[in-house]
């Protein structure tokens, strides 16, 4: 049977402009909306409410208000499946919380129930956003460091590039439909940049092994019919790793759903820029090689 052949680096014009719309949308809405952060970064207070069926969202803000706590205007009130609520807070003082969810049950006649408050300090947020960047930035170094001892740092560099082409869009796609970012996402797109990498490494193995071997062809021709050699592999593993994730968004809790949903997009573009972003920059990159132009000058009849 005929392997399909899709001619991937012969339009990788309309790859990268495809992937230039979503990075422009993306840090549009990064710049315009930004990201709602959690409390985790932002310092403040998670009151969790339990036996609210009757209640509506702007009867708890008006009990919210009435307590005291402050910002209670622009308060994340989230409904939960079991007829609660979760409210998100700007107060930073866990005795004056406490008193508050006293207040607001006793202001909207709950049932009797324990305190569910939990107080995060800003310099707690603070020390978890340091944290965070460090263990990105150390990833990133340590993925420069394996590929170029391994493969080449023109590898290297290409893969770095289509990392922070997910990372950028995967966050935009969070600020665009307004997702809470929180440490589980940044756990998330930590593990993005494993599933992404993972992929593109299958091609540029693939692109060296054949590299290695006399071809009567261009690097982009090669480097072209690489990438379709492993396609069908890609797209399996793709699926099989998006299938679990999608249950995980379909049938999780809300604060799974957070992370699944910067799972699941970041994994979609990852299994897209191995092909899209990585390999047609790096193509591009090594033609300019002395031994690569002369391929391309004698096969030029042949490119794409």
């Amino acid at each position: 049977m005929r392997r399909l052949q899709i001619d991937f680096l012969g339009n990788k014009k309309w790859l990268f402009a495809i992937s230039a719309i979503l990075i422009v949308v993306s840090i549009a809405s990064l710049a315009i909306r930004g990201l709602e952060f959690g409390i985790e970064f932002q310092g403040g207070t998670v009151m969790t409410f339990v036996g609210t069926n009757s209640v509506s969202t702007d009867e708890m803000r008006g009990a919210l208000e009435a307590a005291g706590v402050p910002s209670a205007g622009t308060a994340s009130i989230q409904p939960t499946d079991d007829g609660g609520f979760i409210v998100r807070t700007a107060e930073g003082d866990a005795d004056a919380a406490n008193n508050a969810f006293g207040l607001v049950v006793s202001e909207l006649g709950l049932p009797e129930q324990d305190v569910n408050v939990t107080t995060i300090g800003p310099g707690w947020g603070k020390n978890i956003t340091e944290k965070a960047l460090y263990a990105l930035a150390a990833s990133i170094l340590a993925i420069l460091a394996y590929i170029s001892i391994r493969f080449e740092y023109k590898m290297s560099v290409t893969a770095v590039i289509a990392l922070v082409h997910d990372v950028i869009i995967t966050l935009g796609i969070f600020s665009l439909f307004g997702r809470e970012f929180t440490p589980n996402t940044m756990a998330a797109l930590l593990t993005i940049l494993g599933y992404s990498l993972y992929d593109t490494i299958v091609v540029f193995h693939r692109i060296r092994e054949n590299g290695q071997r006399v071809v009567k062809q261009t690097f982009q021709q090669m480097a072209n019919d690489s990438i379709n050699q492993v396609l069908v592999r890609s797209i399996n593993t793709s699926l099989t790793s998006l299938i679990p994730v999608a249950a995980l968004l379909a049938f999780g809790g809300s604060t799974l759903k957070d992370f699944a949903f910067a799972l699941f997009i970041g994994m979609i573009s990852g299994a897209y820029s191995s092909i899209g972003v990585a390999s047609p920059i790096y193509a591009l990159w090594k033609e300019r090689e002395p031994k690569f132009q002369a391929l391309k000058k004698k096969y030029e009849k042949h490119a794409a």
